[in-house]
């Protein structure tokens, strides 16, 4: 295959990649709107329960958070050709991804602790919800944690330099819909009570 034909493919996948992460991205957050929209509806009902939401979900928010900034700064310095620096902060996108989804299970354990079931007789409508719609963020988080491996993986065998990253930015770009998604999730759990 010659270099002409390489570029032209190259940029094909350039331009239909991000906006078909876009449409994706989009399906998304209509899908958390209906949930969320379904909570707000359900809260008008008689046996709903009104709980703090657990001390580790405020640990998994922060870890989220940071976790979008390590990755900032790992496309930021795959532009500048420092593999060093990209590996450093790509790895610690990782481990801070892997720490929110314990974080998240430990708000589970809390509210169990706290006798707040997901299903069954002694559930709550909203402890239901909080646990449903936060699972459904972690399918995404662990689809994040998929596609952070890959673009690890690719780093690593030197597939990214400063003039070709799109799956880095690709990945990049869904980490941060998921981290925006899920401090939505927990600004709506904390204030729509």
């Amino acid at each position: 295959m010659d270099n002409t034909l390489k570029q032209e493919l190259n940029q094909a996948k350039r331009k239909s990649a991000k906006p078909m992460l876009w449409v994706s991205m989009i399906s998304m957050t209509m899908m958390f709107a209906g949930l969320t929209s379904a909570y707000v509806v359900s809260r008008k009902r008689n046996d709903w329960v009104s709980f703090d939401l657990p001390d580790a979900f405020f640990t998994s928010t922060i870890l989220i958070v940071v976790s979008s900034l390590t990755f900032m700064l790992a496309k930021f310095f795959i532009k500048k050709e420092n593999r060093q620096l990209t590996t450093l902060f790509l790895a610690s996108t990782l481990i801070l991804g892997v720490s929110f989804i314990y974080f998240q299970f430990e708000g589970f354990n809390e509210l169990y602790n706290s006798g707040l079931y997901f299903a069954g007789a002694q559930s709550t409508v909203k402890s239901s919800f909080i646990y449903g719609i936060t699972l459904v963020h972690l399918a995404h988080i662990a689809a994040g944690i998929i596609v952070l491996l890959v673009v690890f993986y690719n780093h690593i065998t030197k597939k990214y330099s400063s003039v070709n990253f799109l799956g880095l930015e690709l990945g990049a770009i869904f980490w941060h819909f998921v981290d925006i998604l899920w401090i939505y999730l927990f600004l709506f759990f904390y204030f729509i009570r």
